[in-house]
Order: structure tokens, then sequence, then C-alpha cells
């Protein structure tokens, strides 16, 4: 049978992604994956380096998703569909290019964890995220900003004849541009993915990349990988060298042996072949590959305890399974970025399919003889040299090569890079054809040297922070929301002094004045001036509210400056201003579950603990909880000395 590639369209019970938050992300999220400074004594002296290379400062450019629910109705995914004789693998171009399902036909099992829902969570750095098959993380520690977003897609010829799937797009949080090539060889029982990283720049920029794997965690299910330490993170932010396969007494390469959500960066020896492998209690599983340059192996796993249990069924639907995670990266761990120096890029090739070994031996009591046993069928199935062989054939005969048919559009953010730095990358496009109404502005700030006045009243739309447009903002006329967008630029470089005062110059004669003031509202919280940070966070949104129209994106704004002027003012002990917020809400924000709490929080600060309790006792969910956020046990905590309810759970480390 040979290498077939089709449309398709997949049907799910899903949630809605909601509008973009139309506030600028002047602070990144609360990082859960942040090492505590005291643990890095000690690190081999490359990772150390590479743990403190490039933080991100922010995530500007890019926008919070955080707009979605989880009342779910069926809707319709845009699918391809790559299939021969051996395997059938689903891609979901429209979202970040997941593999969804990977089904290896001659038996009938699915390979991956496929999740039955899209139910979108805050786990993805700038919020939505859904679990399941395989993902491809770039940009910073964490889950990509691409998630959720569309990626360009077309047909290009394979190495061997065939024809692949290539996705492609612009990452905009490091400004760097990347492809995934996926094809099936004609009688291959593995899938080939060769991705490729560039930096078109004049300067080096920090690269992430993790490509991660969900699949089925059953009691009898092992992970393997040639290693005999790995480094331990948990969520206490330590980071620990630990044996392989027990630790503390349980063997950690069942992901039910772990009580709390943990990762494992398995140490692979240098010169070894990189692989990882879950197998099932009869030895059936999947195996992924890959050439070197992908050194990285890991396991993430949620734990026995009841929080991780709570997650597993928040991210899909109670009774569909869980699921742990194999994954592989760049670096060791995923706390590190590595350097990709001006012009260069980095590229290797990897491979996922079918592995079965002698079920007694790779569950036996012997951890050499186990690992042994995968890595022999590894090899006869996928030698390491064919990997290697398609590796050289598809960089040096198809990465480059031009796409087809096209399948899918991403954003148009690439094509702006593209044509106002003249960057020229065979085999990615960005035509300009491609450039929307979010580019439109700084296409015109690009030509003219003036960013427009917008033709009607609306939230801002997206700032860019790259110097180059800061320094086109700078001497761009001063108008108020040219002052605004130079704010946020120069904010994201560091120079806060500065960025106030651009804001502060908008703020004279800006006939909407909540963008403004919600931004000097954050530096003066970051100034460590709360009662100052309230004030205009109070201000602020009473002006939105006097301003605010119909449509999603001002109900996007309430929502988001609203729970940001409560959380302030609550901080502050405003007590009678965040009460005026909370009265000045729309009726159905009221309802959602972020601002239950809110409204659970502002009782009990007002006295009122009996009727913060009830709020939680009527129920409600909290669609945007954060991985690793305790607010709720937090608040719980405050009105009553029961026990926090299964329902409100999501602990992901031992009680303090």
């Amino acid at each position: 049978m040979a290498t077939t590639v089709r449309r398709a369209v997949l049907t799910l019970p899903a949630a809605s992604l909601g509008p973009e938050n139309p506030l600028p992300v002047l602070c990144a999220p609360a990082d859960v994956h942040t090492l505590d400074e005291r643990t890095r004594e000690g690190l081999p002296r490359d990772m150390a380096r590479q743990v403190g290379y490039e933080p991100l400062r922010s995530l500007l450019p890019v926008r919070l998703l955080d707009g979605y629910q989880r009342r779910r109705q069926d809707a319709e995914f845009e699918a391809v569909v790559i299939e021969n004789a051996h395997l059938r693998v689903t891609v979901l171009p429209g979202f970040g290019g997941r593999v969804h399902s990977l089904v290896h036909l001659p038996t009938g099992r699915e390979l991956l964890y496929r999740n039955p829902v899209f139910q979108p969570a805050n786990f993805a750095l700038n919020g939505a995220w859904f679990s399941g098959g395989i993902e491809w993380n770039i940009g910073a520690t964490g889950h990509t900003t691409l998630s959720c977003a569309p990626l360009h897609a077309a047909l290009v010829p394979a190495p061997d004849g065939g024809v692949m799937v290539r996705l492609w797009e612009w990452e905009r949080l490091r400004d760097l541009p990347f492809q995934v090539d996926l094809w099936l060889p004609g009688d291959s029982e593995f899938l080939y993915v060769g991705v490729r990283v560039r930096n078109p720049h004049e300067r080096p920029a920090p690269v992430y990349w993790w490509s991660n794997t969900a699949v089925p965690e059953n009691s009898g299910t092992r992970v393997l990988a040639p290693a005999d330490e790995a480094w331990h993170f948990g969520y206490e932010r330590a980071l620990r060298r630990i044996p392989v396969p027990r630790w503390e007494g349980e063997d950690r390469t069942y992901p039910l042996g772990s009580t709390y959500p943990a990762d494992f960066f398995y140490e692979v020896p240098d010169g070894a072949r990189p692989w990882i492998a879950s197998l099932d209690e009869g030895g059936h599983g999947l195996v992924q590959t890959s050439t070197a340059r992908l050194r990285g192996r890991k396991l993430f796993v949620w734990g026995a305890a009841e929080g991780g249990r709570r997650w597993q069924e928040w991210l899909t639907e109670p009774g569909s399974g869980g699921y742990a995670e194999i994954q592989a990266g760049l670096a060791r761990t995923q706390l590190e970025h590595v350097r990709l120096e001006a012009g260069a890029e980095f590229s290797w090739l990897e491979a996922y399919g079918p592995l079965s070994a002698d079920p007694a031996t790779v569950h036996g009591p012997d951890w050499a003889a186990a690992r042994s046993a995968a890595q022999t069928a590894l090899a006869a199935a996928l030698p390491p040299e064919r990997v290697e062989e398609a590796y050289e054939a598809w960089r040096g005969r198809a990465a480059d090569t031009e796409p087809g048919e096209r399948l899918a559009t991403g954003s148009g953010w690439g094509a702006l890079e593209v044509l106002c730095g003249g960057h020229k990358l065979p085999g990615t496009p960005f035509p300009e054809s491609g450039l929307g109404e979010d580019q439109a502005p700084w296409l015109e700030l690009w030509r003219t040297g003036v960013f427009p006045t917008p033709r009607r009243v609306a939230p801002p739309g997206p700032s860019l922070v790259a110097p180059h447009w800061r320094d086109m903002l700078e001497t761009a006329p001063a108008e108020p929301l040219t002052e605004y967008h130079l704010g946020v630029a120069q904010w994201h470089a560091g120079d806060v002094a500065q960025a106030v005062r651009s804001w502060e110059r908008g703020l004279a004669l800006a006939p909407s004045r909540w963008p403004l003031l919600r931004c000097l509202a954050v530096a003066d919280a970051l100034a460590g001036d709360p009662e100052r940070a309230a004030q205009r966070f109070a201000e602020a949104f009473e002006d939105l509210a006097e301003e605010s129209r119909g449509g999603r994106s001002w109900t996007a704004a309430e929502s988001a400056l609203g729970r940001e002027a409560m959380t302030a003012l609550l901080a502050a002990g405003r007590l009678p201003a965040a009460r005026a917020v909370w009265d000045r809400l729309r009726p159905a924000l009221r309802e959602e579950g972020r601002f239950r709490l809110l409204a659970a929080r502002l009782l009990a600060a007002e006295g009122h603990v009996g009727a913060a309790r009830r709020v939680f006792e009527e129920g409600f969910e909290l669609p945007d909880l954060r991985e690793g956020d305790e607010i709720l046990s937090e608040v719980w905590t405050r009105v009553t000395d029961r026990p926090l309810p299964p329902s409100y759970n999501f602990r992901m480390r031992p009680p303090l």
C-alpha cells in the first residue's frame, strides 16, 4: 500500500476557545517550572549555564488565550491523515500541528493517548492548551503559545519519492521560524518527523524544543530509557539527581509509582542512542527515537494522589483513562534554553512507532535487562543507521523544497517579519498575501513611519516589541495609541522608566484612558506601590465600563480588567472599591467561575464567611485554573476548617 495523504474532518465534544485577552501580558504568568536559586549549586556547568540563559521577561508580543469555558458541544476539526499499510496518523494543523492519533493498523492499537474531547486548560505559556497526542513545543520552558494556534501546512515531496506534510510558523516569543515535516515511507512502521529551527537574525537566540507524547497510563505500563540516573523536578521547584528505576522505595518508571506530579529527566550517556518507550503489561507500546541533536528524554507523571487524578479528569472526562508523557528535547531538562548562533539552525529527525519486547524481561526486576530488551527490539525494528540515513536524505533533498498544495493557513506574523526583515527562508514561505487585520497597522507604520489611528473605537490591537519595531515607534508621531504601543515595547526591553513616561504622555491626550491606566497600574504594582496600583486599576475599570460597547472583544476586556482590578483592590484592602467593580460587571460575567471565586474572596474579606463558604458549596468551576495554582485550597481554608472537597483539590505537591 502506497502512502496517502488526505484531508478529513474530526468531530469531538469541544469547549470554545473564546476570544483573546486584549490586555498586553506585561508580566509572564507565575511559572511552576522556575528553579529555586539554591538548587543551582552543584549542577553540571553546561546545565547551570543553560538554566540561566535568557529567561522570558514577559509573554510579549503574544496575547493570553483565557476566554474558554467548560461547556462542550460537538465541533468539527480540520485534520490531515497520513496513512500506509502500517500506520494511520491524524494531524490537527489548526491546533499547533498536534498529532491527535497514531494507529498501528495491523493490530488496531492506538499508540498514543487520544483525548476523546477538546477541553482547553491553563497549561500553555499563554493559557489555552489541551492534552493528548504528540505536541511540538517551541519558545520557552512550558507548553508552546502555539498549542491552540493554526500552523501553515502543505504537501511537499518526501525524501523517498512519496509525499509528506509540512507544518511551519513564526514563533513570536523568540522571533524564530520553524518547520515540522511528517512522512511515512511506503513500507515503514515508523512515522518520520524532520524538525528545523532557524535563526535569521544577526544576533544569537535562545531556543527551546520538546516533543511531548501522551501515552496511556495503566497500572502495568512502564517507561524505559537508556539511563541509570535522572533529574527529578517536582512542584517544590527543586532539581535533584536520583537513581533509576527505584527511588525512595518506589519504582518510578511506572507512572503510578509516584504520589505527586513530577518530571524525570533521564541522564542519557553521551554517545548512547537516544530513545524512550512506554510498554504495557504485555510488552507492547510506543517508542520514540531520534538523531543525536535531540538529546534529552523525560517522563512526566501525574501521580496517584487526589490532586493529580483530579487534573486528569479536568483535562478530559471521567472514565477516559489517564495518561503520562514521554518527551524528547534539545537539552537535558526543560529548565534550559540552548543558544543558536546568528544565521544558524538546529535540525534533527525523530521517529515514532510500535514496539514489542518480552514482557517478563521488560517488567522484571533487572533494570539493565529490561532496558536492553527494549533497545534490542528497537534496533531490530529501526536500526540507528536507518534513522541517520533518513535524516541526511531529508535535510539534503527535502527540507528546502518549496511547499505544493496548501492544506492550512497559519498567522500573518511571519509574513510581516519576512517582508520587513527581508529574510530568505527556503521551504517555509511567508507570502505577503498572508497579512491580515492584526498586521495592517504595523505594515502601515513600516511603510509610512506613522502608526494609524483606528477607524472605530475598540480595545487596542496587539503590540509588537522587537527592537526594530520599537525603533519605528520611537520615531513615529507621538499620538496616544503610538505612545501606548511604544511603552509596551520599552517595558519588554526592560526600560521601565521610559515605558512609564510613554504611557503618561499618552494618557494626557488619550480619548480612551483605560489601556494606559491599566499599564501604569501594573508598573505601580511591580514598583511596590499596591495602593497606587489599586487606585489606577479602579480608574481603568471605571473608564472601560463607561466606554465599553457590545461584542466579544469588549466583553473580553471587561472580564480581564475586572479580574485584575478586583484582585489588586482586595490585596490593598480596598473593599468598597472592589465591591464597586463587582457591581459594574455584566451579569453574565458574574456567573463565570473566575468571578465566583472573586465573589467568595470579597465576601470573606467583608466578614461574610458563611456566604463565602456557600459560594463553594453551591459549586463552581475555574476554567483557567493555572497549573500549580493553589488559590482554591487557599480560599477554602479561609472560610472553613473542613477538608477540601475533591472537586476543588488540584494540589500538585505535598502539603507544606
